[in-house]
């Protein structure tokens, strides 16, 4: 695994638009995950299903996979009474997509979302226990195998700059990526901060890749990556959502299809953008249409490719 995480910082470094896969969380309830359930205890209870998802984004075309670990950090495993199988949980996702990943010559980075908790004075915490719960999910994740972390769906800085750090303590090549809102004051994270203080920020934390993923659709996500693009000199990473999601039912919708989403790919790289893929509502089919784009082939919804 590691000459394939070398191959991709070589590709990352040439210039190469790289490609990763898209939603989780949409997918895992697609095949049968309930909203009240852990998605993350799938990866002791339902493995096959979560080596499927990661199986089905590899073979769209990504060039990269991430895990099934996005929430398994002591505080939000604590929400499912979990909070004493941050360690297994961990190890048992990476593994499965490292299994997969590695039939496919593809390299895995490691999902790692926020907490759900504030560092005072906006919550409880202090900021040594936001790091101690990051530190300790990253050190199962290196324990693994990993060598590779996405920091994701951020919405707090001191949030972000805790996970950074503790990715850093462990010799983990970092990716970390905000989320921001649309606001009469552009764009900002939940608690006000800027797109230019927050990668700045992150820059300066030693975050190998900066970038943006969740809460916007395409066209706001290019957005973003093109404020952005002046103030680092870091690859940038853009994750649009299928659109802004709406209410059906008990379900949220997301409208904005492959060939849309894929239509866009050239201007997302011309803001910037050095890796792209997908947050909530894309599935495999996107991914496929986003790398028949980067290709610079017809766009369209044909059979799986394999590994």
């Amino acid at each position: 695994m590691s000459d394939l995480l070398e191959n991709f910082k070589h590709r990352l470094a040439a210039g190469e638009l790289l490609l990763g896969d898209g939603a989780w969380g949409t997918q895992l309830q697609a095949l049968g995950l309930d909203l009240e359930q852990c998605p993350e205890e799938w990866n002791a209870t339902r493995p096959d299903k979560v080596k499927q998802v990661a199986m089905s984004y590899l073979q769209a075309g990504a060039d990269f996979c991430l895990t099934n670990t996005f929430g398994a950090n002591y505080y939000r495993l604590s929400r499912f009474a979990l909070a004493d199988r941050v360690r297994e949980l961990n190890l048992a996702g990476l593994a499965l997509s490292r299994q997969v990943a590695s039939e496919c010559g593809r390299p895995v980075i490691a999902s790692v979302g926020p907490t759900g908790e504030f560092i005072e004075p906006e919550g409880l915490l202090k900021e040594r226990e936001m790091y101690s719960a990051f530190h300790e999910q990253m050190e199962a994740l290196a324990e693994g195998g990993a060598q590779a972390v996405l920091i994701e769906t951020m919405y707090v800085l001191d949030e972000a700059l805790a996970a950074v750090r503790a990715a850093r303590d462990l010799g983990l090549f970092c990716l970390a990526s905000m989320t921001y809102d649309s606001t009469a004051h552009g764009f900002r994270t939940m608690l006000g901060t800027s797109v230019e203080e927050a990668t700045k920020a992150l820059d300066a934390a030693g975050a190998d890749v900066v970038g943006t993923n969740c809460g916007n659709g395409i066209a706001q996500i290019t957005e973003i990556v093109r404020l952005m693009r002046p103030l680092t000199r870091k690859p940038l990473l853009a994750r649009a959502n299928a659109g802004l999601p709406e209410k059906e039912g008990k379900k949220c919708v997301y409208h904005d299809g492959p060939e849309f989403m894929a239509s866009k790919v050239g201007e997302l790289r011309a803001a910037g953008a050095a890796i792209i893929g997908g947050c909530c509502g894309t599935t495999p089919e996107h991914i496929r249409a986003f790398r028949y784009a980067i290709d610079g082939l017809d766009i369209g919804i044909e059979d799986d490719c394999s590994c």
